[in-house]
């Protein structure tokens, strides 16, 4: 029998010691399943980082909302009212922001109907023209007298303002005034809410009409109807 010599022997050891090959398929294999792994993770990384912006996003969106309801609601009450009077249209800026309680008792009213058909009562040429409930015949005198008075030294308010009377109105209901001239010291006398930016000479029509004694127009002029609008 043969001896094998050391040295043959030696190679024959490190032969069966060596790594074995891996094959293509066994690679091919490891990097799919690293690859579906991989996509995995980034697939749940988009999902939850998207549903993240998306609430807040939606907290954003119902917080400006809740804003553009609050504006909306200041945006939707009307700016401008229209009487359409028997002389014609007379349009009237409201001042919403100086005067917003009288504004909305005047808005509730026009929505009712209230001066509907309502005559303008008293006409002093050359000072106010007054329609609505009080029909008495004291105060718009007084103020023709005591105003005429003090004319040249205390003009505070041009023609043409939109303005009722002080106190309850539930008491002596809702007048209306528009002045034709500067009155003096009108906040003494009516809460002015508005101003003629329209119509002024319907206002002078009417004021031009034939009176009695008591100021009261001889033919009757009335409001047919008040509409609201949101601009003009």
């Amino acid at each position: 029998m043969a001896r094998i010599k050391p040295q043959a022997l030696l190679q024959q050891s490190k032969r069966k010691k060596g790594p074995s090959r891996i094959s293509a398929v066994t690679v091919i294999f490891y990097f799919l399943i690293l690859a579906l792994v991989g996509f995995f993770l980034f697939a749940s990384y988009r999902h939850w980082s998207s549903r993240s912006r998306l609430q807040s996003e939606d907290h954003l969106s119902v917080s400006e909302g809740e804003n553009t309801f609050v504006d909306s609601k200041k945006s939707e009450l009307p700016g401008y009212a229209v009487l359409n009077t028997s002389k014609g249209s007379i349009i009237i800026e409201l001042y919403k922001e100086s005067a917003p309680e009288v504004v909305d008792e005047f808005i509730d009213l026009c929505q009712k109907g209230h001066f509907k058909g309502m005559l303008f009562h008293k006409v002093i040429k050359h000072y106010v023209i007054q329609a609505g409930d009080n029909q008495g015949s004291g105060a718009t005198e007084d103020w023709n007298l005591r105003g005429k008075q003090h004319t040249i030294t205390s003009m505070k308010h041009e023609a043409f303002m939109l303005g009722t009377s002080k106190g309850k109105h539930n008491n002596k209901g809702f007048d209306l005034f528009i002045t034709t001239a500067p009155i003096p010291d009108l906040n003494e006398k009516i809460i002015v809410f508005g101003q003629v930016i329209k119509g002024e000479d319907v206002v002078q029509e009417i004021e031009e009409v034939d009176t009695d004694e008591h100021y009261k127009p001889k033919v009757s002029i009335g409001i047919l109807d008040v509409t609201l609008k949101q601009k003009v």
